[in-house]
């Protein structure tokens, strides 16, 4: 009964974007294009991440059915223009996955985690026609570019590539290339494009990386740690003025940065 009821509920929800995509439903979702939503996909898969964080279920229910929401349309479009459907979708991800684990749908034993993950990069070399071995580093570190958000492949890129070599000799050799990352991008900023500029940022991002990984930092839990100390320094800030933001002049609203900064650090210390 609760396999038909999920599959009534799936339907259900393909009929709703179909309707939405037909000449009758809806002028935004037939406006879109799946490079149009690319930018849902991106957000809603860091929504659905924001709530598992959280452990709000109600939340991660919404956010999973906002990212579903995104591969059903993505879906819908695509079989209109003839190139695929969701079944196939479905019937290549099943596939995939009983393919890769051999251990549950075939007769081959493993012992360890990390068997099953060597068998999984075997057959997904085997897949494209190659060994493990045989696999191009390149080729390896434009997979991490091309499927994780930039700080996060960054830092993947650069673990993988220093196991095999490129790497310095110490930490200060690092920081020097920061420092030299730095007056290429203050140059850029004087005297280069925007091209060029936003080029050299790259260079000095991915420095600072570099010695996020020495020192065995995460970046983007730092960062991420940053934006929500901003956050909730501007609530406290909003809490207790009685204008807008904008009535105040930047004097003051400094004052009052410091101030409420002052007592979110109270308030940390006194909880530990």
């Amino acid at each position: 009964m609760e396999v038909n009821q999920t599959l009534e509920a799936l339907q259900e929800l393909i009929n709703v974007v179909a309707k939405l995509r037909s000449p009758q439903g809806c002028p935004w979702d037939l406006a879109q294009t799946p490079s149009s939503l690319t930018p849902y996909v991106i957000e809603e898969a860091y929504e659905v991440v924001d709530a598992i964080q959280t452990g709000d279920k109600k939340a991660i229910a919404e956010e999973l059915g906002d990212l579903l929401l995104q591969v059903v349309l993505q879906a819908q479009i695509a079989s209109e223009a003839g190139d695929f459907s969701l079944q196939e979708i479905a019937e290549g991800i099943s596939q995939k996955l009983i393919r890769r684990h051999p251990h549950v749908f075939a007769d081959v034993t493993v012992a360890s985690m990390e068997e099953v993950h060597k068998n999984w990069e075997t057959i997904k070399a085997a897949e494209k026609g190659e060994t493990v071995e045989e696999q191009k580093l390149s080729d390896k570190l434009n997979r991490y570019r091309r499927s994780l958000p930039p700080l996060n492949a960054a830092m993947k890129i650069s673990e993988k590539a220093a196991k095999v070599g490129f790497e310095w000799n110490n930490v200060d050799e690092v920081w020097g290339k920061f420092q030299e990352e730095l007056g290429e991008f203050q140059q850029a900023l004087a005297e280069e494009t925007k091209e060029r500029q936003e080029s050299e940022l790259g260079d000095l991002l991915f420095a600072i990386i570099q010695i996020a990984r020495w020192h065995k930092l995460d970046p983007s839990a730092g960062l991420q740690g940053t934006s929500q100390r901003f956050i909730q320094r501007l609530q406290k800030m909003e809490d207790v003025i009685e204008r807008p933001l904008t009535d105040y002049s930047l004097e003051e609203l400094e004052a009052l940065w410091q101030q409420v900064k002052a007592q979110l650090l109270i308030t940390f210390s006194c909880a530990n």
